[in-house]
């Protein structure tokens, strides 16, 4: 065995060096938006198979394309980790045979990427439809795991008993090295980022080493004979039905919507038809507004005297585009009948239908869009429908569908991977990913965002319009006082609202971390003409070639 010092330099040597190359090969690219994923190629397990699978599961396009690189990334995680072990043993310990560390290592990467494939496919679905509380939901069991997890590799009985207090302690501090490591590689611009990945490469050197001393010498284990670790594994695999709930709950208007916009009259100097879009799951009992200058938006389009069709929350499930056929004609019959501009505010999935509606129609009775909690650069993840054999994320997309298929046992209304509203999303990824929060001439345009939106998107750029931020979780925003107060002077025709929260940037850097790499518009046939530059390789949007 070499000498505790030389082992400690290659240690430092071997974690430091890899991310940095991931970096430079990443800047090299102009990949900006992948740059934060670097610092993780040689974290402590279990967040080193997650990098790894978020790559898998994005950059594959077949059934035997996704074994190989599966297979591929599971050798070579399980190879490095021995590595690692071996640089990392403390000294004074008898370490275990090379092929001992080799085997469990190898065994231990393959359990870690059957167990976390999952919810590395879960942040593929948030890279898609941009909902953070997908990307949250897809990192609960990781934190949960990764006490557990870091034993295997390095001792013998590593399920059984409890995690000591030094691993769960070390494990949340990995979350946070790597959460900063992201956030700083992903601050700078090209190869800025290879010195950082360089540093946190060091940093997880130094994890290591203390990770792999509190699983050969912990200051005490309790159940030291009981099984715990695969009764911790069963609980991660439960926890998405709690997500879920709450999932269901933020997802952009559960339930019956009644925002004081429809519930309240307009002050007399607004001079606007109003629609007002409720989002995702919504329903709604066909009860009119207080004021009849304004109506509610009908998932299920207008009855034979042009009213708003009452409507249940699978109707919200159908095609963007669907929506906004419905909305054009709702648009006309209420500029027919009021003889008014018409104004849109529209929230979450509301907020998307008016702005396919305006791409659709650019020149309507429509000059006022409000966009609240909308969707903010979707469609940067991909998987192909269900029917086909290929297509790049094809096993993210059935990973998902049992994942979803599991939650819609406790689910009212079914939720499907493969709906209308999901799929127009995809097959529209360039449209959504680049043009979602960009101007359309003769139209006033103001998004409100929940701050929590900042971990929809990748650092940079992600608006062309006014944006007004609150502090809120998604959905949070239309109901709150100063929210009300900007509506209300944006449909007066007042001065535009616009107040960016000096914490949202911050807050944006530090999700970068933990977002699937994007999938270049260039790759995929089905994006690859798009007329718009890709935000993922410029960091800008509104651009076209």
């Amino acid at each position: 065995m070499r000498p505790a010092g030389t082992r400690f330099a290659l240690l430092l040597a071997l974690a430091a060096l890899l991310p940095a190359l991931e970096a430079a090969i990443l800047a090299a690219l102009h990949f900006r938006a992948a740059l934060g994923l670097a610092p993780q190629l040689t974290a402590v397990r279990p967040y080193a198979s997650y990098h790894d699978l978020r790559w898998v599961l994005v950059y594959h396009n077949s059934w035997p394309g996704f074994v190989a690189e599966f297979l591929a990334a599971t050798a070579l995680r399980g190879l490095l980790s021995s590595a690692l072990v071996a640089l990392a043993w403390p000294a004074g310990v008898d370490r275990p045979a090379g092929r001992w560390l080799v085997r469990r290592n190898l065994e231990v990467a393959l359990l870690s990427n059957l167990v976390i494939s999952p919810w590395a496919a879960l942040s593929v679905a948030a890279a898609g439809v941009a909902l953070s509380w997908y990307l949250f939901a897809s990192l609960l069991p990781l934190i949960f795991l990764a006490p557990f997890l870091q034993r295997g590799g390095v001792v013998d009985h590593w399920w059984r008993g409890l995690p000591s207090t030094e691993l769960v302690g070390w494990s949340l501090l990995n979350v946070v090295v790597l959460t900063l490591a992201g956030a700083v590689t992903s601050a700078g611009a090209g190869w800025w980022a290879v010195p950082v990945a360089m540093l946190a490469g060091a940093a997880n050197g130094l994890l290591w080493q203390r990770t792999v001393r509190a699983a050969v010498l912990p200051s005490r284990v309790r159940w030291r004979r009981v099984p715990v670790t695969p009764v911790a594994f069963l609980l991660a695999l439960l926890m998405p039905l709690a997500a879920q709930g709450v999932i269901g709950i933020t997802a952009g208007g559960s339930g019956e919507w009644r925002p004081p916009v429809f519930s309240q009259n307009l002050p007399e100097r607004v001079a606007h038809a109003v629609i007002a879009l409720a989002g995702y799951d919504s329903t709604y009992d066909g009860r009119p507004a207080a004021d009849p200058r304004v109506e509610r938006y009908s998932y299920r389009g207008l009855d034979g005297q042009d009213r708003p069709l009452p409507y249940q929350s699978v109707d919200t499930h159908q095609s963007l585009g669907r929506s906004a056929e419905l909305l054009s004609a709702h648009v006309d019959a209420l500029h027919r009948r009021t003889g008014l501009p018409v104004a849109l505010i529209g929230q979450s999935e509301g907020a998307m239908v008016a702005r396919t509606y305006l791409e659709l129609r650019p020149r309507s009775p429509v000059d006022t869009v409000l966009l609240f909690s909308p969707l903010v650069r979707p469609g940067r993840a991909y998987y192909p429908p269900a029917a086909a054999t290929s297509g790049w994320g094809l096993a993210a997309g059935w990973e998902l569908r049992g994942l979803f298929a599991a939650t819609n046992l406790v689910r009212r209304v079914r939720d499907d991977p493969d709906e209308p509203f999901v799929r127009s999303i995809l097959d529209n990824a360039p449209f959504y990913r680049t043009r979602m929060l960009c101007p359309v001439p003769g139209v006033v345009m103001v998004a409100f965002l929940p701050t929590v939106t900042a971990a929809e998107a990748p650092p940079g750029e992600y608006s062309g319009i006014p944006v007004f931020q609150v502090p809120a979780f998604h959905g949070g925003v239309i109901g709150r006082t100063v929210a009300q107060e900007r509506l209300i002077e944006a449909l007066s025709g007042e001065r535009a609202v616009r107040l960016r929260r000096p914490e949202y940037a911050p807050l944006q850097r530090l999700a970068a971390a933990w977002q699937a790499p994007p999938l270049p518009l260039s790759v995929n046939p089905a994006w690859s003409k798009a007329p718009y530059e890709d935000p993922a390789f410029t960091g800008r949007v509104c651009r076209r070639r």
